[in-house]
C-alpha cells in the first residue's frame, strides 16, 4: 500500500513538471511570436515604445529558455543549486536588459530632440492588451503549480513574470493615450518607463547569477 501511495504521488508530481515545463516552452514561443510582431510595428509605425517592447520579449525569450533548464533540472533534482548554465543565461540575459536600457535612453533623447511622432500606437495598444491576457494566464498556470509542488523556484519564476504584466500596461497606457490625444512626447516618456524596468530586470539578473536565490523579484 506504501509503495503505491509513493508511485501515484510521483506519478502527480511528474505531471506537474511537465505542465511546468509546458507552461515555460510556451512562454518562450509566446516571446518569440510577440518579438517579431511588436519590433515590426514599432518600427513601421516609428513609435519607440512599441519597438522596445518587442526588443524586451526576444530578451525575455533567452531568460525563458533559463527558466526550461531550471524546470528540467529541478524536476530530476529538487535541492540542486543553480548551475552554470542558469548563471550563464542570466549574466547574457541581464547585460542584454543594460544594453536595452541604453538604447532606449538614446533613443528617447533623440525622440524628443527631433520631435519625431509616430504615425499610429494602435497595434501598441492591440499588442499590450494581449500581452496582458497571456502573462496573467502564465502567471496563474505557473502559481497553481508552482503551489501543488512546493517549488519556491517556480512561484519565483511567476512573480517575475509581473514585471512582464508592468511593462505591457506601460505600453498600453502611452499607446494608448498618444492614440487619444496626439500629444508629442508621450511615446518617449513610455519607452523611458520601459528602461526603468529593463534596469530592475537587468539588475535582478546579475543578483541571481551571484547567488543561489531564485528570485529578487521586490518590484514595489
Amino acid at each position: 500500500m506504501i509503495d503505491q501511495s509513493v508511485n501515484k504521488l510521483s506519478q502527480r508530481e511528474s505531471k506537474l513538471y511537465t505542465i511546468a515545463l509546458a507552461l515555460a516552452m510556451f512562454t518562450i514561443a509566446y516571446n518569440f511570436a510577440e518579438g517579431i510582431i511588436a519590433t515590426w510595428f514599432g518600427y513601421e509605425d516609428e513609435t519607440l515604445t512599441l519597438f522596445g517592447f518587442g526588443v524586451d520579449s526576444f530578451i525575455e525569450l533567452v531568460s525563458g529558455v533559463g527558466i526550461m533548464h531550471m524546470v528540467l533540472r529541478i524536476r530530476y533534482n529538487p535541492t540542486a543549486n543553480r548551475d552554470g548554465f542558469e548563471r550563464t543565461a542570466l549574466r547574457i540575459t541581464g547585460t542584454a536588459f543594460y544594453l536595452l536600457v541604453a538604447g532606449l535612453i538614446i533613443g528617447a533623447a533623440i525622440v524628443v530632440y527631433t520631435g519625431q511622432k509616430p504615425e499610429t500606437t494602435r497595434w501598441g495598444v492591440i499588442i499590450a492588451c494581449i500581452s496582458i491576457i497571456v502573462m496573467l494566464g502564465l502567471i496563474y498556470g505557473k502559481r497553481k503549480t508552482g503551489n501543488a509542488l512546493n517549488s519556491e523556484a517556480i512561484l519565483a519564476d511567476s512573480n517575475c513574470t509581473l514585471v512582464c504584466v508592468y511593462m505591457s500596461v506601460i505600453l498600453l497606457v502611452s499607446s494608448g493615450l498618444y492614440e487619444l490625444t496626439g500629444l508629442p512626447y508621450i511615446d518617449a516618456a513610455g519607452t523611458l518607463g520601459l528602461a526603468w524596468f529593463s534596469y530592475r530586470e537587468g539588475k535582478e539578473c546579475f543578483e541571481k547569477a551571484s547567488s543561489d536565490k531564485y528570485c529578487a523579484c521586490d518590484h514595489d
